[in-house]
């Protein structure tokens, strides 16, 4: 039997898909990916009005498990695997009629912070971080990484995906990206709040509302997480990407050419 990765719930309407590898960081990787999948089309079968998106532990999610990329035998083919069916993720959660309401705490690492920003509603503790730290192990975004820029701006992913550093929570709520901002201690509460009025609205009319919105937005997510896919299972492949990856887990500056 498998590790388990992703517990879910299913209750009065909300569906609450909880990663809990937590003492780990919850990295991502495809048997994550694809527990994590199955939660999200568990939850469009049992037709949830709302979709809640949690983490146990310290972080939300530390990001892609680049360890196995380290090893593999073809690390190219591995992680288009990997951001492929993490895109699989992503458009499951953009496309489904199902309000989508992330939990963030610690930090939303990598493909953690798309993964968590491709909810509809974000809340995040006052404490929490995001990151899109690619480019310090030789790699480009990737989940919907770029898609970023229309919520948080051009040159603030720029900064972000070129510069690695960390968009505070604060930065996050002031961007448009996080709905509410509160104390660590009130987060849960919180998204039991957010939740509870959501289910109560009206699902034909939410769920027109995001399709209508995401779509003025961003109409071809699908091309677009493909575009990411190609150029990051490139760039692993590389002697610079695999460089950034043994740096990366050796705890030393890359060196690369």
């Amino acid at each position: 039997m498998s590790e388990k990765y992703v517990d879910y719930t299913f209750d009065d309407g909300a569906a609450r898909i909880t990663l809990v590898n937590g003492d780990r960081g919850n990295p991502v990787h495809i048997e994550s990916c694809n527990q994590l999948r199955d939660a999200v089309l568990r939850a469009k079968a049992d037709a949830a009005r709302v979709i809640v998106l949690a983490a146990e532990g310290r972080f939300f999610s530390v990001g892609g498990a680049l360890d196995g990329f380290a090893t593999a035998n073809d690390p190219e083919a591995l992680l288009l695997e990997l951001a492929e069916g993490a895109n699989r993720v992503v458009t499951e959660l953009v496309r489904g009629d199902a309000l989508v309401v992330s939990v963030v705490h610690g930090t939303a690492a990598g493909i953690g912070f798309p993964i968590a920003a491709a909810a509809d509603i974000v809340l995040a503790a006052d404490s929490a971080k995001f990151s899109l730290a690619y480019a310090k192990v030789g790699l480009s975004p990737d989940g919907g990484g770029s898609m970023l820029t229309h919520t948080l701006g051009l040159h603030r992913v720029l900064r972000l995906a070129l510069l690695g550093d960390l968009l505070t929570a604060q930065e996050a709520y002031d961007a448009g990206l996080v709905a509410r901002l509160v104390p660590a201690e009130e987060l849960a509460a919180t998204a039991d709040e957010i939740v509870a009025g959501l289910v109560t609205g009206s699902r034909e009319a939410l769920a027109a509302t995001k399709r209508l919105v995401r779509n003025v937005a961003e109409p071809t997510p699908e091309s677009r997480m493909r575009q990411e896919a190609e150029s990051i299972s490139r760039l692993v492949g590389s002697s610079n990407g695999q460089e950034g990856i043994r740096a990366f887990l050796e705890k030393r500056a890359p060196r690369f050419k």
